[in-house]
């Protein structure tokens, strides 16, 4: 199967979701100060702001399932947009910090939906010898959006609109976000939601449109996956699905405790501690997005020669290694001059491992029958971990700087065991083989 103009269409399009994504989660970085000063928050104040948006995320993941299976993976998607629109300009205009806080929760359930909906889209309209890379175009997006976000947030610095900086940086998503909603309605649906709901014909037209070679054949092998004479879907909590459950749960627990986001977040309270200036970290913020990008297209370009769990290896050893100069430099009080290197280092490991693999890795272990639940729940342990992690980042950092660092770098260091003992390798390997691979008819 080659790579048509529609499937390159629809991927851009479901993948747009992603670009919100990392700039909603990403664009906080920037507004800490602003929200500290404007709602006199504390420690405790600023990571409830902070992680308010992933308490949205928690719920979006754990339900998203529900409008992928009913409403289609492309509909599914039209809500997440709705949701980033309506959170954009609920955020920038809101009058008090309770309407705030809800609306960041708004746009965290389009965060999370969007997290389970669209790597699952593209997983399901891709061919197995492209599906890492175009599946990846999702995390292209997620860092793409943060880069953008670090770089909106720096230019509207620069504009020196006192008292309404944070309102404007929370506020241009709007513009993003709608246009990912129009652009919603010009792909197609998901094959294999389509085969699941019965509608073979139309499930076949879209194989047609996506460039399918072998469209008979691969629809028939849907068909005999999904089992349509028992009603296409089933309950998740199977002894049957045992190992695809610890492999997403397993996979999306390592990914936030690498700290990743914690630091996203943070990264300018984080470079404010070191000693740089507010002008100077958003500049180091720029370096660390910009960081994420390169890396994260040199892993989408190798990922389906090189394999995810090579990724994942290699990317653990750098980030433990990365992790533990950032904790040596916050625990001495030493070299603080270093601290950038270290964190553009710990991206770039993370970027072409952790980052590059998990929502491929994720949309690629569950059957197509409970692929939506699945999914749902490897995406749920992620922001559900995020959430909590970013809620108590400024609390233990308050304490000791370093120790933070540490939990972070010994986290890698198991991941390297645990993905060497346990994880199976993906690529190449159509869904459906993947579901025989596990044992899993």
């Amino acid at each position: 199967m080659t790579l048509t103009a529609s499937l390159i269409k629809s991927t851009i399009v479901a993948a747009l979701g992603g670009l919100l994504f990392g700039f909603d989660t990403a664009v906080i970085a920037g507004t800490t100060h602003g929200l500290r000063l404007s709602f006199a928050l504390s420690n405790t104040g600023l990571g409830v702001a902070v992680a308010s948006a992933l308490i949205g995320t928690v719920f979006g993941a754990l339900f998203a399932e529900i409008p992928a299976d009913r409403l289609g993976r492309r509909n599914g998607l039209r809500a997440m947009a709705i949701l980033y629109v309506l959170s954009a300009a609920g955020c920038a205009l809101a009058p008090g910090w309770y309407l705030w806080l809800f609306f960041r929760v708004v746009g965290g359930l389009g965060i999370g939906g969007s997290s389970v909906l669209g790597p699952m889209y593209i997983a399901e309209i891709s061919p197995a010898k492209w599906r890492g890379r175009l599946v990846g175009f999702f995390q292209f997006n997620v860092v793409a959006g943060i880069l953008l976000a670090y770089l909106s947030n720096f230019l509207i610095r620069q504009a020196h609109l006192i008292g309404a900086e944070w309102r404007w940086m929370l506020g241009v998503a709007g513009v993003p976000a709608l246009l990912f909603l129009i652009m919603l309605y010009f792909i197609p649906e998901s094959p294999r939601w389509l085969a699941q709901k019965a509608r073979v014909a139309e499930a076949r037209e879209t194989l047609v449109a996506i460039g399918e070679e072998n469209v008979d054949a691969e629809l028939q092998d849907i068909l005999q996956s999904i089992h349509l004479d028992q009603g296409g879907t089933e309950p998740l909590f199977q002894p049957k699905y045992r190992v695809p459950i610890f492999l997403g749960v397993s996979i999306a627990a390592f990914n936030q405790l690498s700290g990743i986001n914690a630091i996203l977040y943070y990264l300018n309270d984080i470079f404010a501690r070191a000693g740089f200036s507010q002008v100077s970290s958003d500049l180091q913020a720029v370096l660390i997005g910009l960081t994420n990008l390169i890396f994260t297209m040199l892993a989408m370009s190798i990922i389906d020669r090189v394999g995810r769990k090579t990724l994942l290896l290699i990317g653990s050893v750098g980030m433990a290694v990365s992790l533990g100069g950032v904790a040596v430099i916050f625990l001495t009080g030493s070299h603080e001059g270093l601290l950038v290197w270290c964190l553009v280092s710990f991206i770039a490991f993370f970027a072409f491992s952790q980052g590059a693999v998990i929502w491929v890795f994720i949309s690629e272990i569950f059957p197509t029958r409970v692929r939506a639940s699945g999914q749902s729940l490897g995406t749920f342990t992620h922001w559900f971990l995020n959430a909590a992690i970013s809620l108590l980042f400024p609390v233990i950092a308050g304490v000791s700087r370093g120790a933070p660092f540490v939990l972070f770098a010994v986290m890698m260091v198991v991941q390297f065991f645990v993905v060497l003992a346990t994880y199976p390798e993906t690529k190449g390997k159509s869904l459906e083989e993947m579901q025989h691979a596990l044992g899993i008819d």
